[in-house]
């Protein structure tokens, strides 16, 4: 077993660390004094984050010996090894502006000689990862745990925009939204680290705050804009079907915002006919006419995809598998659409606790159980008709819940296996929760009730 974190790492992680929690400080200092309701949230969620960096970084390292995490470091390395023999090299891998067989870049991309070759160099979401960490790592010297907690911290900044416009939101509600969306376990434990999912979600996060403060608070800065612009981009190459769940549900979050100030219950609702047909409409023909670039993620494409991985799944796992099937359906979009409620629920309540076989799987489904008491504690307490007025009355219930649901069946329908399940069903775990706790107190005063407890 090859280890790519060595002693020099623990020595300069420290370093590392006393950087990141002086510049935390002064952030924290500076925007939430004392008294302000977000200030006791800032280290703690930071802490978590950083934590879960270490945390996941061990757990490959010592325990799997290696995965994706490591190829995305090892190649990051090989770009910056670039610098060394030209700094006008390294812009060019950095930039992608070389093709793959160019004699004079044999070495980093295509030479077996080279053990760490960029041999994802082609492969446009698994690259955009490996110059990002080529980009971090430039500054820690090419020390894998230094740049993981570093990685950490800037994802952090993604999750951190999040809180802040959903408490600006509900300011009633700060506790329950940190909890939400800052300490979930899966999001510190598969958002942390090197992976796609710890730029997703930080740019989930980021694009859900500059498009609010655009579209709802008409905030044009040039900051808000870049920000909007940057994180939809990296979501689009990295993880495109996450915006095909997230922007028609962004699009009618803001849309029923604004229609909010319609006075007349009547007309509110003659207006959101149109107004959801319309995004509907716009959502088809935009997937319609991307679908070479949505590849298997189109519709076209994805119910034969979810297919042909349930199929594979089946005929490779064994008994020590840690795989699951919804069962046969015919691969096209109604076959595929006839296993909506198993896959929703696969997403966000399972793997079953008596379904786990591996320690690091008992985390997942104890997650997975909690959601599932506090969604049938909601339901119980509040009542169906309530809570279907509550989905009714509030734009951002609606929105939570129309990305969960898209986000989980996309996810549940072409996973096949729990253990990747834990990690890509991460970027809507903080939308489904909070979409609990806006039902359950748009009833219940929080000062008198905790959705947390087991009483009430």
């Amino acid at each position: 077993m090859k280890y790519y974190i060595t002693l020099l790492d623990y020595l300069l992680l420290p370093i590392y660390l006393g950087l990141i929690y002086a510049v935390a400080s002064y952030i924290r200092n500076r925007f939430y004094p004392e008294g302000h309701p977000w200030r006791q949230y800032f280290m703690p969620a930071l802490t978590i984050k950083i934590i879960g960096s270490v945390f996941i970084s061990f757990i490959y390292q010592y325990y799997y010996g290696g995965g994706d995490t490591a190829e995305y470091f090892k190649q990051a390395r090989t770009i910056n090894s670039a610098f060394t023999d030209s700094p006008g090299k390294w812009f060019n891998l950095m930039l992608h502006i070389p093709k793959w067989y160019d004699g004079d870049y044999f070495i980093y991309i295509n030479s077996n000689l080279n053990p760490d070759r960029i041999y994802w160099y082609d492969a446009a979401p698994e690259y955009m990862i490996v110059r990002i960490i080529a980009l971090v790592s430039f500054v820690t010297f090419n020390y894998y745990l230094p740049t993981s907690v570093l990685i950490g911290a800037l994802s952090f900044t993604g999750v951190w925009a999040l809180f802040r416009i959903l408490s600006t939101f509900y300011p009633h509600l700060t506790r329950y939204i940190a909890i939400a969306i800052l300490f979930i376990p899966s999001l510190a434990l598969w958002c942390s680290g090197i992976f796609k999912d710890t730029v997703c979600l930080a740019g989930i996060g980021w694009l859900s705050f500059a498009a609010l403060r655009m579209l709802v608070y008409r905030d044009f800065s040039l900051s808000n804009i870049a920000l909007g612009v940057l994180s939809l981009y990296l979501i689009s190459v990295i993880k495109i079907y996450i915006l095909i769940a997230f922007l028609p549900a962004l699009a009618l979050w803001v849309m029923f915002i604004y229609l909010q100030n319609v006075r007349s219950g009547f007309f509110r609702f003659m207006l959101m006919i149109p107004v959801v047909a319309g995004v509907i409409f716009g959502f088809s023909v935009a997937t319609s006419k991307m679908s070479a670039t949505l590849g298997k993620y189109s519709l076209e494409n994805m119910a034969t995809t979810a297919q042909v991985t349930r199929d594979w799944i089946n005929q490779t796992s064994t008994d020590e598998s840690i795989g699951y099937d919804l069962g046969a359906f015919e691969p096209n979009l109604l076959g595929m659409m006839k296993k909506l409620p198993l896959a929703v629920n696969v997403t966000l309540f399972r793997p079953y606790i008596w379904e786990t076989k591996k320690l690091i799987q008992l985390i997942t489904a104890l997650e997975a159980a909690a959601f599932f008491l506090l969604t049938l504690k909601v339901l119980i307490s509040v009542g169906l008709r309530r809570v279907w007025a509550a989905i009714l009355s509030d734009p951002t219930i609606q929105f939570c819940l129309i990305f969960t649901l898209i986000f989980a069946f996309a996810v549940g329908i072409s996973s096949y296996n729990f253990g990747t399940l834990s990690r890509y069903r991460t970027p809507c775990l903080p939308f489904y929760a909070l979409s609990i706790i806006l039902i359950y107190y748009k009833y219940n005063d929080p000062r008198e009730k905790n959705l947390l407890s087991l009483k009430g």
